[in-house]
């Protein structure tokens, strides 16, 4: 094991390895993935793990394009409450990024841009006014993950606040905030994200502009070659 990932591991240990208010692990879970994201530490970190140092066969195994429009490759799985990975972004138009599904997460989450930048909107429910969407509550298949939606009617949200996050900038949301992020950079956009919390929700919730939602989303996982030969890549854009 590499002194990057046992360095990494242990931060996150000490950082976010207790149990604690949603709001005290969201402080700290943005100041650790800052500190992790740090263009002096990230970069060995990958390295070291696109060299074989880590879990690669479990990791590989929950790394997968997500339906977002990001690859999703964990690094770091030491239990509940103590995830990390890198979402490594397409970038879209921002009229394309407005059409993406508003979601919220099972856990609290932080995140840190280490490459180009991204663009959120956080939303919530709205008795009038805002804009017309199809609820649906997502949860996960029993044998292989897969997402699950099951319609629960028409809904309306409120658009609550618009950022633009650039690299070096990190944020953190509590796992029922509703938002929609996207990347815009032409370059594309890296995202370190550390997820949070000894307890997950059972399920999410998804407001889609779409009445015709799939109910089941396939997750396609990598193989361990195609996991390392990801973090290599992740590595050449991340270096000096």
């Amino acid at each position: 094991m590499g002194d990057r990932l046992v360095t990494a591991r242990r931060m996150m240990a000490e950082a976010v390895g207790g149990a604690a208010p949603e709001h005290q692990l969201m402080e700290a879970a943005r100041g650790l993935v800052a500190e992790l994201g740090d263009p002096d530490f990230l970069p060995e970190l990958i390295t070291e793990l696109a060299s074989g140092a880590g879990e690669t066969a479990g990791c590989a195994a929950r790394s997968y394009g997500h339906v977002l429009g990001f690859q999703k490759l964990l690094l770091i799985d030491d239990g509940p409450g103590l995830k990390l990975r890198a979402h490594v972004w397409q970038p879209i138009s921002d009229s394309a990024g407005r059409e993406q599904d508003i979601h919220n997460h099972r856990s609290p989450i932080a995140s840190c841009v280490v490459r180009g930048r991204l663009s959120m909107e956080l939303y919530e429910p709205s008795a009038d006014g805002g804009i017309d969407m199809a609820e649906y509550q997502e949860s996960l298949s029993a044998r292989d993950a897969d997402w699950m939606l099951a319609p629960r009617g028409p809904a309306r949200l409120r658009l609550a606040q618009t950022a633009h996050y650039a690299r070096g900038a990190s944020y953190a949301l509590a796992a029922r905030t509703l938002h929609r992020a996207w990347c815009g950079a032409a370059e594309g956009a890296v995202t370190l994200l550390l997820e949070t919390g000894s307890e997950r929700l059972a399920h999410t919730d998804v407001y889609s502009p779409s009445t015709t939602h799939a109910a089941r989303v396939r997750k396609v996982p990598l193989t361990e070659d195609e996991y390392l030969t990801a973090l290599t890549a992740l590595s050449g854009t991340l270096g000096p």
